[in-house]
């Protein structure tokens, strides 16, 4: 599907640069010095054959060094105009380059922390990272040596056409017959080319793919003792790239012998009939020569000219990727009036935000995914005083986590209406309500850095006292203690270095550290040993009193204490109440703890014999 897209973007012959001009612009003077500077070191290249032919013309040719001072002075100054322009062309490309590329990568970064949970649960990381990363930098990159290039390529043809002309008529028509037929053979393998790297990127990805499959599964390759079909299948791989890229290779071998031919057949033509003309009298040796310069330089230009156009159309594909990234607009997202009053993510207004208590109410809500087609809730009603302790329990995919994630509002629900403390919940700022919120997930996430720079993310402001408070509450401190270097130790990439357990811990304590007015729980406890869940829900006991909390439940026998539990089923509650109540009632949720009950005693049994 993305192949067809990208190809459908290359037939089109607009190049979307105007959706670049906002990251060019605040670099416009730097763009014209450096267009300008390229522009005058391409009119110095034209000039540099104009002294080879008064060189052989007057000094070679009638053997004598009159004036040679003046000459030199006068080559030197234009070969030192030259190196000057060139090199300061050159690094302001560079500049362009790398500002360019900063400011869109920091520009989709920034963005991407706008868009809803919808946006990255229909993307890869990979997509992503190729649209933040190798788009931008391909983007950059063209609009800069490209840039300097294409003007220094185009002023040297079109100059050296003139040069020519106005000498000799004849000669020029010679050196010209060339071109179109070189401008004919480039755009031909250019093509191919095209589609020989394209499949090469192709391929390179599965690669990728591969490798990371063979890193991130390798417990499971063990386990599975599928090495050999592992191994089988990159082969297969790494045989269909060298197969590509071997083809590419022969392809631009033959390419550049195609140019070799067509230059050396320009100086031959250069040489046939220019040598005719000199001997005939019309023309000097040091315009002959100057001729032979100018038919193998105009190889180079006209090749990089057909290959631009090229690039220009397949870059196309990153400018609209690119584009179409940063004209995403969130599926969550506040209205203009309220980000006047409370501002956004990046520049809050905290002085205008109100206290939260925690009252929630679930209006009529029904909600079904962005890319999905069936409601996961129905005209859900609920109502939930400040304070309260809320369990949700249910099979898989009964709605558990979507209730909790629309009171976080990482989703907005597609009809009804959620009330934050009465007021709607789409009438205040998304930040203001995250700012108070707890989130700890069963496989939570941690960041590369230490165990300190993890638990500074609840509360950049934290002191080592309340650090070392929230540690204690979760029964985290003799586990620190027993780190290499306590907490200034490595957790590790997504926090590999540690069990997920640990990372439980350490999510658990995080959250603490923000002092939520609301904790979402989901599956919390689900990878801790029972001894240290039982401290942990002592803790969060007390933790909690004065905050409303939801807690997604897997052992039901850590929610007995809670102030109300929920049996979701099919985006309904079909069962609410608190422990004892629904027990007696031998419903649903009786079947649940009655059936967990069962296969908890027969565990510990089987592990007693």
């Amino acid at each position: 599907m993305e192949r067809e897209q990208e190809e459908k973007m290359v037939s089109l012959p607009y190049f979307g640069m105007n959706k670049l001009w906002p990251f060019l612009k605040p670099y416009g003077f730097t763009i014209f010095s450096m267009v300008f500077l390229g522009f005058l070191g391409g009119l110095a290249d034209i000039i540099m054959p104009l002294f080879q032919e008064y060189a052989i013309d007057h000094f070679i040719a009638k053997q004598t060094l009159s004036s040679i001072e003046r000459f030199t002075a006068a080559y030197v100054a234009v070969l030192l105009f030259q190196v000057v322009a060139n090199g300061i062309s050159a690094y302001q490309a560079c500049e362009i380059e790398m500002y360019v590329g900063r400011d869109m990568k920091r520009e989709s970064f920034n963005h991407l922390q706008t868009l809803a949970f919808s946006y990255f649960n229909q993307n890869s990381v990979g997509y992503i990272h190729a649209r933040v990363m190798s788009d931008t930098n391909r983007i950059a990159s063209l609009v800069s040596w490209s840039l300097i290039n294409g003007v220094w390529y185009i002023s040297y043809i079109i100059g050296a056409i003139v040069v020519m002309l106005s000498v000799n008529v004849r000669l020029a028509c010679w050196v010209l017959t060339i071109v179109p037929v070189l401008a004919v053979v480039s755009m031909f393998f250019q093509k191919k080319l095209i589609e020989i790297n394209r499949k090469i990127r192709e391929t390179n990805s599965h690669i990728t793919s591969n490798f990371n499959e063979g890193i991130t599964g390798a417990k499971t390759t063990k386990t599975l003792v599928i090495e050999e079909k592992m191994e089988n299948h990159f082969n297969h791989t790494a045989r269909e790239m060298e197969f590509v890229s071997v083809r590419g290779a022969h392809y631009r071998a033959l390419f550049a012998s195609v140019i070799s031919f067509a230059s050396f057949t320009a100086l031959a033509l250069v040489l046939w009939q220019g040598g005719r003309i000199t001997i005939e009298g019309v023309i000097e040796l040091g315009t002959l020569s100057v001729f032979m310069t100018y038919a193998l330089g105009m190889m180079e230009p006209v090749q990089w000219i057909v290959r631009s156009i090229s690039d220009l159309i397949t870059v196309q594909v990153n400018v609209e990727r690119f584009s179409t990234l940063m004209e995403t607009q969130s599926d969550v997202r506040d209205s203009k009036e309220v980000e006047a009053v409370y501002g956004n993510s990046f520049e809050p207004k905290t002085e205008n935000w109100e206290p939260l208590y925690g009252e929630i109410t679930f209006d009529d809500v029904s909600f079904k995914y962005p890319d999905g087609e069936e409601f996961v809730l129905e005209h859900f009603n609920l109502h939930v005083p400040q304070g309260t302790n809320i369990a949700i329990v249910g099979e898989t995919g009964a709605g558990k986590s979507t209730l909790v994630n629309l009171v976080c509002r990482f989703f907005e629900p597609t009809s009804g209406r959620i009330l934050i403390d009465g007021v709607d919940a789409r009438k205040r700022s998304q930040l203001w309500l995250h700012s108070n919120i707890g989130y700890v997930l069963q496989t939570p996430h941690l960041f590369s850095g230490s165990v300190l720079d993890n638990l500074r993310y609840g509360n950049l402001n934290a002191t080592m006292e309340e650090i070392e408070a929230a540690v204690k509450s979760v029964s985290m401190e003799e586990i620190i203690a027993k780190m290499d270097q306590g907490y200034d130790s490595d957790v590790g990439e997504g926090g590999d270095l540690l069990s997920t357990g640990e990372k439980q811990l350490l999510s658990f304590a995080r959250a603490i550290l923000a002092e939520p007015r609301i904790f979402v729980l989901d599956e919390a406890t689900s990878s801790i040993d029972t001894v240290t869940e039982k401290k942990i829900q002592e803790a969060i006991a007390h933790l909690m009193k004065g905050r409303t909390s939801f807690v997604i439940a897997h052992r039901l026998s850590t929610i007995r204490q809670a102030d109300l539990i929920l049996v979701i089923r099919d985006g309904k509650i079909v069962e609410r109440g608190v422990h004892k109540e629904l027990i007696a009632k031998r419903g649903e949720y009786y079947h649940l703890y009655t059936k967990q009950y069962q296969e908890e005693a027969l565990r510990q049994a089987v592990e007693c014999d």
